[in-house]
């Protein structure tokens, strides 16, 4: 069993430890409730997995694991299929099936495989995200056996096609789900998926803008973003200097919501299929990282695994990540 442990800087354990720590009705974004001690909690992420046909037991196996755990919940970062296999009805209905199998709330943000990418296979991308969109957010309630109450960016009239843009919150931390999958963020390939970037990018600035408000409003400790893209912060990773870049704007938008918080900001994500944890978020004016920003990135295929996140108050460490059982036999 690989067990990895990750302890933060101090400044996120001041800020954690410091700021309100009252708890909420599972899902509820908020204000805090006053006078109530926040618990340690913690929860799972996974992505960018099951690819392919090898991979299907070590998922389940993983699934097996993860139910046996305590958590508050599971969020899959997207891709819950390989890029060249069919995008279709049954293969949703069976990634469906599976997630709901899990006995904690289970949270699920779309990847570039479940969409933008399905014109490889001779799908219509926008077609397959109206169907992700019926399937897998019928309601405000999350996936899974055990539900949690979700806030999604749809109960605005400006945005009600956004279903899968979500919210919720867990003692102190405050949790955002967005749209932003690999492939370039849907850039740059036709000028039918351009204005779908440009619409989706509108309603991602909002809903990001208005959870940083309501966690400076609601005196939250910390937010965490999910998002399926790997942003790509270095820029050795990203497109060349004449291509468009997917990821700027969101990347610009980040960075001043971190640094007008002033509290920890940790982004999720999957896409480039490597578990790491780092600081890749550089302020420009000082050229340093932003001190209480940090990226988690999922394991991705071939590699089935999941990562275990936890949040305790009454830790001067705070968080802590491990990675859960080994099931690949190539590691």
């Amino acid at each position: 069993m690989i067990r990895l442990i990750v302890a933060f800087v101090l400044s996120l354990a001041a800020a954690l430890a410091h700021g309100h720590a009252g708890a909420l009705a599972p899902g509820h974004a908020g204000a805090l409730a006053p006078g109530q001690t926040g618990e340690r909690f913690s929860f799972a992420v996974i992505g960018d997995t099951p690819y392919h046909f090898s991979e299907e037991w070590r998922f389940a196996e993983m699934l097996k694991d993860i139910n046996k755990e305590d958590l508050a919940f599971v969020v899959h970062v997207g891709d819950f299929k390989s890029g060249d296999s069919p995008c279709s009805d049954e293969l949703f209905a069976q990634r469906l099936q599976q997630f709901q199998s899990v006995r904690h709330p289970f949270i699920f943000v779309p990847g570039d495989n479940e969409w933008t990418d399905c014109h490889r296979s001779g799908a219509d991308p926008l077609e397959r995200l109206a169907k992700l969109r019926e399937m897998f957010y019928p309601n405000d309630d999350s996936l899974g056996e055990r539900k949690l109450k979700l806030e999604r960016q749809s109960a605005d009239p400006r945005f009600a096609e956004y279903r899968e843009n979500v919210r919720w919150s867990i003692g102190s931390a405050l949790f955002i789900g967005l749209n932003i999958p690999g492939s370039n963020n849907n850039l740059g390939r036709t000028p039918q998926m351009d204005a779908e970037y440009a619409r989706r990018g509108l309603a991602n600035a909002d809903w990001l803008a208005r959870g940083f408000d309501l966690a400076k409003k609601n005196g939250h400790a910390a937010v965490f973003v999910a998002i399926q893209a790997n942003p790509r912060f270095e820029r050795a990773s990203r497109r060349s200097a004449n291509a468009a870049d997917g990821y700027a704007q969101f990347r610009q938008e980040l960075l001043a919501h971190a640094l007008a918080f002033g509290k920890p900001v940790i982004l999720v994500h999957g896409d480039t299929h490597r578990y790491r944890v780092d600081q890749p978020l550089v302020d420009p004016a000082t050229q340093k990282p932003v001190e209480r920003f940090t990226r988690i990135e999922s394991f991705g295929s071939p590699y089935v695994d999941w990562i275990r996140v936890s949040v305790d108050p009454a830790d001067a460490k705070l968080l802590s990540i491990k990675t859960g059982r080994e099931i690949n036999p190539e590691r």
